[in-house]
């Protein structure tokens, strides 16, 4: 019942998650449209001033990148610093461990020492290298900015003309940003919500093949199970024919079992189980007992007549 209900839980996400996801991408691909169009409209009023001023807007957005990575840059730098100097701090606790005990050269001193100095060449080497990377992008964030200096200098004219078109871009740009971030995110969502569908559905037939698998276990239990005189003592007071007058034939199966087991499950159990192996251990259907022969040629020499019993065992 559990597995059942995240079955439905998942199901009924999926569904709802979905539909959001298919709103959202129409309003992106409608926005997408709009912002086209316009830009479109916007771009034939302003003329071919938009090309010439586009050199400008490149080298802004190339130069705000740099930047970005230039504060990266710097992070790294300070973080391989920061380890470069607690490795050092490392080293000299482990010297002054050692020379405290330098008159038995303790092991645990010496390979924390060891330890230390390696931490410290490591961290040198990243310092080294983060300082290095930190001035390429350095040096590449200046000459964006410087070429963004020249190209709005020699570029003036035609940049305040476009300006209109590049700031009605940003908008829409901005706009699409904020969908697309929102459809990634449903996405997410319906993925997730699809994983935990295939787990329940997963954990579901195998207890559903669990169940399957005890009932044909019960099932070869019954057809295994010592009939006649070869039941066990909590059944022989029911042995067919002797003195219960029960009726001709095998005992009727408990109204449990019936319960339990359809008439398709018998029917498809009956298809795979369809070995007589059990059946090479038992005397002829119709055969009787050795000790009801015995007692009944007694009765039958006592008395002038007798009725006749007739004990089959399935």
């Amino acid at each position: 019942q559990e597995e059942l209900e995240h079955l439905n839980q998942a199901n009924e996400e999926i569904n709802r998650v979905e539909l959001q996801l298919d709103e959202a991408r129409t309003a992106y691909r409608r926005i997408l449209s709009e912002s086209a169009r316009k830009l479109n409209a916007q771009g034939s009023q302003l003329g071919n001033c938009i090309e010439k001023a586009r050199p400008y807007y490149e080298a802004r957005r190339l130069a705000k990148e740099a930047q970005q990575e230039t504060q990266k840059a710097a992070l790294r730098y300070e973080r391989a610093v920061s380890m470069h100097n607690a490795a050092r701090e490392m080293v000299f606790v482990a010297e002054q461990g050692v020379m405290a005990d330098k008159n038995r050269l303790d092991p645990t001193w010496q390979e924390m020492l060891n330890h230390a100095t390696c931490k410290v060449n490591e961290a040198e080497e990243e310092r080294l290298r983060s300082e290095r990377e930190h001035q390429r992008v350095t040096q590449l964030c200046q000459q964006a900015e410087a070429k963004v200096q020249a190209l709005q200098k020699s570029l003036k004219r035609v940049i305040v003309k476009s300006k209109p078109y590049f700031e009605l871009k940003a908008q829409f740009n901005q706009i699409l940003e904020e969908h697309k971030a929102k459809v990634t995110a449903l996405e997410r969502l319906v993925s997730q919500a699809k994983t935990r569908y295939s787990v329940a559905l997963r954990n579901l037939e195998q207890i559903s093949e669990q169940i399957h698998a005890r009932r044909l276990q019960r099932l070869i239990v019954r057809r295994a199970s010592p009939v006649g005189a070869e039941a066990s003592p909590q059944h022989a007071g029911t042995e067919v024919g002797v003195t219960r007058g029960t009726h001709l034939g095998a005992e009727c199966p408990p109204a449990d079992t019936l319960s339990v087991l359809s008439l398709q499950t018998i029917a498809s159990d009956l298809q795979k189980f369809d070995s007589v192996e059990h059946l090479l251990g038992l005397s002829d259907a119709t055969s009787l007992n050795s000790d009801e022969l015995e007692e009944r040629e007694q009765r039958r020499g006592g008395q002038g007549h007798f009725k006749h019993h007739r004990s089959i065992s399935l």
